[in-house]
C-alpha cells in the first residue's frame, strides 16, 4: 500500500467516524423530545469522541443544540479533540518520519 492511498483511506475512515458521531448526536436530540424513548447514553457519546469522533460530537453539540449545558461535555469534548490531534500527530510522526528512528521514546 502506498503512502498516498494509506493517507486517503485514513482520512476517509476519520470522516466516517466523525459523521457517525454527528448522526448519533442528532439521533439523541430527536429522541430527547419523546419522554419514554430509549436514549443514547452519554458514555457512548464520549466513547465516540475518544475514538476519533470528537469533532463530530462537538459539531453535533452546537448544530443540534444538544448537551451544551453539561459542563463535562463543554470541557471534555474539546479536551478529547486535543487528545485526538496529539495522538494523530505522534502516530504520523513515528510511523512516517525518517527522523523518528533517531528520537528517544520517553
Amino acid at each position: 500500500m502506498q503512502f498516498d492511498s494509506f493517507l486517503f483511506y485514513s482520512l476517509l475512515l476519520w470522516l466516517l467516524i466523525n459523521l457517525s458521531a454527528f448522526i448519533l448526536m442528532l439521533i439523541d436530540k430527536i429522541k430527547s423530545a419523546d419522554a419514554g424513548s430509549r436514549r443514547i447514553s452519554e458514555g457512548q457519546l464520549f466513547f465516540m469522541a475518544a475514538a476519533f469522533g470528537a469533532l463530530g460530537v462537538y459539531a453535533g453539540m452546537f448544530a443540534c443544540r444538544h448537551k451544551t449545558r453539561k459542563w463535562y461535555f463543554l470541557i471534555g469534548i474539546p479536551l478529547l479533540i486535543v487528545q485526538n490531534l496529539v495522538f494523530i500527530f505522534f502516530l504520523y510522526f513515528f510511523l512516517f518520519s525518517a527522523k523518528a528512528a533517531y528520537l528517544p521514546i520517553f
